[in-house]
């Protein structure tokens, strides 16, 4: 793919000057603004720190989903908007080769290293081994665990799950009452557990006092869509068809819950949840199958993190608004908003966007059952 490294070659040299990240605590009437400052030791009169323009490493866990072959394309085209070049390694979900992915961007002597991590917990080593040679880090989409992380760029993932359990206590066959499956995400991944407290936080009430029972609940290894299939067959077998809902925490995993319900005729019966967008989940939404997924404008992500990586990498003030704690202390975070899609606002939300056509959303949809084309 164009803008992706160039594994031969190796460019060795002497250890750059290790950059510093200040943070600079300022009081407002409603928030508190965490100001990162790179400190300019070394570079130029520009901010740049080489001759041949900013060079942004990106180590990702995969590029097997659409959505983050989506992310990567958007992420490389606002770069090289900025004049940034992007050098991309995609690591298939091991953290050995992660980790090998990130020692290659590092003896590329890029200037700031954004890392989508497959295991939290294991790339805190690129963390300490990028600053070790001056460059610093952004965390995008999902968080480093235990590490001196400079910056994390994601949405608010709790939100995403009071959203999604919110929508399923409201929408239950009785409202804030029934029997419903929980499927998680990977425990490598801090989102999971992010969406997890979210979700808990709506439902922990409703549990509380036996409105809500969970019949079955547990972890989809790798968020893979079989994974969570088992699960929900899983909780077939041992608690019946009485289920009336499935919070699924992605669209993959809903995807292998729908599998599963589909085999038993309760496709379309039980309500769904998920996260993403991805046009599959869409389409399923569109046909009924699946209830309502999380839409994180990628558009806005990406943009949001390729600009942040250049200031960053040009030394210039970064302002981030919130903090996330990552076990080793609270992480300066910029994190966006995001939307629930139904059936009634796919138009107006990721059609409208441009994330989604038409005509791919309501593929298989007879003409008499779409809404009118926009």
């Amino acid at each position: 793919m164009s803008g992706a490294a160039d594994e031969t070659n190796t460019v060795f040299g002497p250890e750059p000057v290790k950059a510093r990240i200040l943070l600079v605590l300022v009081s407002l009437v409603a928030s508190v603004l965490i100001g990162l400052a790179l400190a300019a030791r070394g570079g130029s009169a520009t901010g740049k720190s080489r001759d041949d323009g900013i060079v942004i490493g990106l180590s990702m866990d995969t590029l097997k989903e659409a959505r983050w072959q989506a992310d990567r394309d958007m992420f490389v085209r606002r770069a090289g908007e900025l004049g940034a070049r992007v050098l991309v390694l995609a690591a298939n979900s091991d953290d050995t080769v992660q980790v090998s992915d990130v020692e290659k961007l590092i003896t590329r002597k890029v200037d700031v290293l954004v890392v989508i991590p497959h295991d939290g917990t294991a790339m805190a080593k690129a963390v300490t081994m990028a600053h070790e040679a001056g460059i610093p880090v952004i965390a995008y989409d999902r968080i480093i665990r235990d590490s001196d992380l400079d910056l994390y760029v994601s949405f608010d993932n709790e939100r995403v799950g009071e959203l999604q359990a919110k929508f399923l206590v409201d929408h239950l066959p009785t409202p804030g009452k029934g029997r419903i499956v929980r499927i998680y995400g990977a425990k490598t991944d801090n989102n999971a557990s992010q969406f997890k407290r979210g979700q808990d936080r709506v439902l922990e009430p409703y549990i509380a006092r036996g409105d809500i029972v969970v019949v079955h609940e547990d972890w989809a290894e790798d968020w893979k869509p079989e994974n969570a299939k088992r699960i929900v067959n899983a909780a077939i077998t041992a608690s019946g068809p009485g289920i009336d809902a499935v919070l699924a925490s992605n669209d993959g995993t809903a995807g292998g819950a729908i599998q599963a319900l589909s085999e038993e005729g309760l496709a379309g019966k039980v309500l769904v949840t998920g996260q993403d967008a991805d046009t599959v989940a869409l389409q399923r939404i569109a046909a009924g199958t699946q209830a309502m997924t999380i839409y994180k404008p990628l558009k806005t992500l990406t943009r949001g993190a390729a600009e942040l990586a250049v200031q960053v990498a040009s030394k210039r003030l970064v302002v981030a608004r919130s903090t996330v704690e990552n076990g080793h202390g609270p992480v300066p975070a910029a994190l966006y908003d995001v939307v629930t899609v139904t059936r009634d606002n796919l138009l107006d939300t990721v059609v409208r966007d441009g994330m989604a056509t038409y005509d791919d959303v309501y593929r298989g949809i007879p003409e008499a059952r779409r809404p009118p084309r926009p």
